[in-house]
């Protein structure tokens, strides 16, 4: 013991200078005003420490997804894709109409043909997936309803997704967001500590970016009701009136910077809305995005914010072939159901554009944000709301860390009077199992939760148990008349086991809970692992370098405080 004592201590100052650079400092460089004052060293330990909704104080959502918008647009599509395929062969289409999220109904003219389309319609929907009905010169397709359930869960997880997408981009340090109840109620929980906009960040997520290009229907004319819209819409199905947000003439410049489009004077803001024809078809859509950012004081001057985008190589290389065949006609920006803009083709586009409005800096990136990250799915609502506000989280910090120190008072204290100097060994331990812990935080980035300090707690209690059982083994051998360096030794190797063996089974139960858990459960599991490995390390390593330390000072020790 007393031969390796030097090494074991270069090995414990090594590992407590590193605990402590990154408890204090983190993975940045140190800067000299890092320990200028002690306050400045508790801002270091909060940056360093990410606090959960529960002390930090934040928003707890409950969304749900609404699925059966999901089925009914794809229901939709397939009904325009199945007219579009049988006029293909020549089969006239009466009329296409969605009966429900999951079914739809084809008409054909000639009634004669109806199994023929029926045939043609279902293979190409998928036979493994509808199934369809023949009534008359009707024929009826209904998704099978473990298909409907099955887009139904992907719609949330895509819902998810891009949730986590558009949190990220906000910078939310260590959201939850995961599923909520059972699968059937397309729930999801969201959490958001420390949000200093709940408002704006709760309307980002739930923000529709439907995006699509649009060829105007003829020559540029705006409608001032919707019913003449309408009516010069007439019997067409493949034109619908959309309202105009911005007629203008303010120009769409390509990659390069040269103005290949025009739109016409901005409306004043009380102006009454206009109507657009738009062709149904679009040229592009959202997911042919591949980035979008807000930009300033391109039309306006200071303070006019737009959307700029570009677009993929596959969707570019469409835009180009359509604008290029198209100069002189208009283009509708279409975002959510209403044209934003409309401006004129002037020349080729290839992979950049832009909307205008009236976008203040914050609506700008929010909506650029939004383009990114891609189109919900479907429709999400806001079920459950709660704000947890931080001085809620600072009365449970204040309250956690007193109890903290008076539990580790309390045990010093028994430590001292009942070991004597070897209670000093068990406090240094205790001590270094705490910032070694805070460490492993840091490190792992884990967040601290209220049942979190339960777990300091709880580890400050099991460190003490391990040197209980250590200095217990050690007393038994020295009651027996065993040399003091021979019982230190022996009271080690026996209590080894039994720490190992504790800690071991607790250990797998805090990964059963970090595994199955959520939120400040996982918070609790986080830091009880955390503590539980540490203290393994500092109860017999740690430790035991002590008393060799003390031990060799002499050269036949007879006597231990213990």
């Amino acid at each position: 013991m007393r031969e390796n004592v030097l090494q074991r201590a270069i090995v414990i100052l090594v590992v407590t200078l590193g605990c402590l650079y990154v408890t204090l400092i983190g993975w940045r460089s140190p800067r000299l005003d890092d320990f200028k004052s002690f306050d400045q060293i508790k801002q270091n330990l909060a940056n360093n420490i990410k606090l959960g909704l529960d002390l930090k104080g934040g928003s707890h959502l409950v969304m749900q997804v609404m699925v059966d918008e999901a089925l009914k647009k794809l229901t939709d599509d397939n009904a325009e894709k199945a007219k579009n395929l049988l006029e293909g062969i020549g089969i006239s289409v009466k009329e296409t109409k969605t009966l429900s999220p999951t079914q739809l109904a084809i008409t054909v003219a000639d009634a004669g043909r109806i199994g023929e389309a029926r045939d043609k319609v279902l293979e190409d929907f998928g036979k493994s997936e509808w199934v369809a009905t023949l009534s008359g010169d009707t024929v009826t397709f209904s998704l099978v309803e473990r298909v409907a359930q099955e887009y139904r869960q992907r719609a949330v997880e895509q819902a998810m997704l891009i949730i986590e997408n558009r949190i990220n981009a906000f910078g939310v340090a260590e959201p939850t967001l995961q599923r909520y109840g059972g699968e059937q109620n397309h729930q999801i929980l969201l959490q958001l500590p420390g949000v200093d906009d709940p408002e704006r960040v709760k309307k980002t997520l739930v923000l529709e970016s439907n995006l699509e290009l649009r060829p105007v229907d003829g020559t540029y004319r705006t409608y001032a009701t919707l019913e003449e819209a309408r009516l010069a819409v007439g019997g067409r199905t493949d034109v619908e009136a959309l309202p105009l947000d911005e007629r203008d003439d303010d120009e769409m410049l390509d990659e390069e910077g040269n103005p290949v489009a025009q739109r016409k004077s901005r409306p004043k803001a009380d102006a009454p809305t206009q109507y657009l024809l738009v062709l149904k078809t679009p040229i592009i859509v959202g997911r042919d995005l591949r980035d979008a950012f807000a930009s300033s004081g391109s039309l306006d001057g200071e303070g006019d914010y737009r959307i700029v985008f570009k677009l993929k190589d596959e969707g570019a290389k469409k835009f180009a072939d359509w604008t290029g065949q198209n100069i002189g006609k208009g283009l509708a920006i279409v975002l959510n159901g209403r044209v934003k803009s409309a401006p004129t083709i002037r020349g080729q586009i290839r992979e950049t554009g832009e909307i205008t409005g009236n976008f203040t800096k914050a609506s700008a990136e929010d909506l650029a944000l939004v383009l990114r990250s891609g189109a919900l799915p479907a429709r999400i609502v806001y079920l459950e709301e709660r704000t947890v506000g931080p001085s809620l989280g600072a009365d449970s910090i204040r309250q956690g860390v007193a109890a903290s120190i008076a539990g580790l008072i309390f045990i010093m204290v028994f430590m001292v009077v009942y070991y004597r100097l070897s209670g000093v060994n068990a406090i240094i331990s205790l001590i270094l199992n705490l910032v070694m812990l805070l460490a492993v935080m840091v490190m792992f980035g884990a967040v601290l939760t209220l049942p979190g300090i339960a777990g300091v707690i709880l580890t400050i209690g099991m460190a003490v148990d391990s040197n209980v059982l250590i200095f217990e083994r050690i007393r038994e051998e020295l009651r027996l008349d065993k040399p003091v360096l021979t019982a230190v030794e022996l009271g080690f190797d026996k209590a080894f086991v039994t720490i190992l063996d504790t800690h071991v089974t607790t250990v797998v139960s805090s990964l059963i809970l970090f595994v199955f858990g959520t939120g400040p459960i996982r918070g609790f599991a986080v830091t009880l692992l955390a503590g539980l490995l540490a203290n393994i390390f500092t109860a017999t390593f740690v430790s035991k370098t002590m008393f060799g330390y003390v031990l060799s000072r002499s050269e036949r020790p007879s006597e231990l405080s213990i």
